[in-house]
């Protein structure tokens, strides 16, 4: 059989973060619950672990070169833990939820529209997108300020690259992202627990460093629907929920952005939201993390590095006071 494959490596068809106390305290129960062996808890975990395979048998893969200058000794975290230990709001407020109802959306056809204060506002398809340069393959740690924290190799190239294509004039000073707000593809939506649709953002020099990452894939293939297909942000040194999923637009702004969280609990949230091991978050503490995939519920903890152990972005908030800028 013949199969038809596009010039940059990707076969086709394509197929197809932190919380409110409330939300905080049903995953404490949830947890709660694994640890004593809850039936109804593993069910649902089980079902995750099913539609996360399901989707990763039928994924495209996508060719990248890995960038030997973002390479990691540290060990990777297992496709299936990746995948199924999400945060997606859009899909539910639980680890699993992502896995179990991702299946509803829809990553193609996909386009991002970009405007604001550029000079070339445009709008772009997922094949133009693919095509603007050359795919890397960069393994990050992303930490999430629940405490747990994940090493991925991702799919994708730094987002200067686009930024650069769009031009910003003098009034650009922050970039927002936009992302779907689709009922009928995102359940979650249903939900009140945040202000619809997702918004982050970050300021333009932060955008424009090299770390920063408009992601594609992951572990070889395509972004499955739970880690924000079809395209996504990767900001390696914040906490990850300041990592927009499923973008549809992209807006550059003289104004600092109204973001989910911050808008949501703004003593908890900042904008900036970088990992500082020495700023607490007011209901635990950030000076370590778990692992995941790392002896199970109940895994050693680790210190928490400052800037998440990328300390080359530090020059971005020299003078700043980084505990009132949190």
């Amino acid at each position: 059989m013949l199969i038809k494959r596009s010039p940059n490596g990707i076969d086709l068809p394509f197929s197809s973060e932190i919380t409110p106390r409330a939300v905080f305290e049903s995953r404490r129960d949830f947890i709660r619950q694994l640890a004593v062996g809850s039936i109804a808890s593993a069910s649902l975990l089980e079902m995750a672990n099913r539609e996360a395979f399901a989707q990763s048998a039928s994924a495209q893969k996508l060719a990248a070169a890995a960038n030997p200058a973002y390479a990691m000794m540290e060990k990777k975290t297992s496709y299936k833990d990746a995948t199924t230990y999400n945060n997606f709001y859009e899909f539910g407020t639980d680890k699993a939820d992502p896995a179990i109802h991702a299946g509803s959306l829809k990553p193609r056809p996909w386009s991002i529209t970009i405007e604001g204060e550029i000079k070339k506002p445009m709008t772009l398809d997922l094949d133009s997108l693919l095509k603007l340069a050359p795919l890397e393959e960069r393994v990050y740690r992303l930490r999430c300020v629940e405490g747990w924290s994940m090493v991925i190799p991702w799919i994708g190239y730094s987002l200067a690259q686009l930024i650069k294509k769009v031009e910003p004039n003098s009034n650009a000073r922050f970039v927002e992202f936009i992302t779907l707000d689709d009922k009928k593809q995102m359940p979650g939506l249903r939900s009140p627990v945040l202000e619809w649709p997702y918004v982050e953002g970050l300021r333009l020099d932060e955008a424009m460093h090299p770390l920063t990452l408009l992601t594609l894939g992951m572990y070889g293939e395509v972004l499955p629907n739970q880690n924000g297909a079809p395209v996504r942000i990767v900001v390696p040194w914040k906490y990850g929920f300041k990592s927009a999923k499923s973008i549809v637009k992209i807006r550059f702004t003289k104004e600092q952005p109204r973001t989910a969280w911050n808008i949501a609990a703004p003593g908890e949230y900042g904008f900036y939201s970088n990992v500082n091991p020495a700023v607490d978050h007011p209901r635990w503490s950030q000076a370590s993390e778990r692992r995941i995939g790392e002896d199970g519920l109940f895994a050693r903890k680790r210190k928490t590095l400052m800037f998440n152990g990328y300390s080359e972005v530090a020059p971005l908030y020299a003078g700043m006071d980084l505990k009132k800028f949190f």
